[in-house]
């Protein structure tokens, strides 16, 4: 039950952090969208996996949060606690089949040579390339965006 709590969490902050218009409201849902997935490697014995993606989230909102506030104009209309509201439920929904619907288990007699871990980290290697690609494009990009802001001040 906790395993579909947590699953839940994780759609409906990543919902919220591509909703929000407020640059800190939408870093803080992907924090929590980072944490719900780092507590999901933990509780699947994936422990390495599980720090490896709490040191990349952290490192990504840190650059994130920088970056939305020194860039980022606040908007002139606040979004309604009612269009928040409804893109919640909107999450709740596409997050129902992973309470519904299970995956089935592999039964305790089969044994099985590869670890969750072990598969977790020998299949993940494009996507730490990837997240870490994202983590440079995005931190050139302030740097351009910070340098050209400069050069028009002077």
């Amino acid at each position: 039950m906790i395993v579909e709590l947590l699953a839940v969490g994780l759609v409906v902050s990543a919902c919220l952090a591509v909703y929000l218009d407020e640059a800190i409201y939408s870093v803080a849902s992907l924090a929590f969208a980072f944490i719900f997935l780092t507590v999901l490697y933990a509780l699947n014995d994936a422990v390495f996996v599980a720090v490896f993606q709490l040191a990349v989230g952290a490192g990504t909102l840190a650059v994130l949060f920088l970056a939305g506030e020194m860039l980022s104009e606040k908007p002139d209309k606040e979004k309604s606690l009612r269009n928040v509201f409804l893109v919640g439920v909107l999450a709740l929904v596409l997050a129902f089949p992973s309470i519904f619907f299970s995956v089935a288990v592999t039964p305790a007699n089969v044994s099985s040579s590869v670890t969750f871990g072990g598969a977790l980290w020998d299949l993940r290697a494009v996507d730490v390339i990837l997240q870490g690609l994202v983590l440079l494009t995005v931190a050139l990009g302030v740097a351009i965006i910070l340098h050209e802001r400069r050069e028009r001040e002077n």
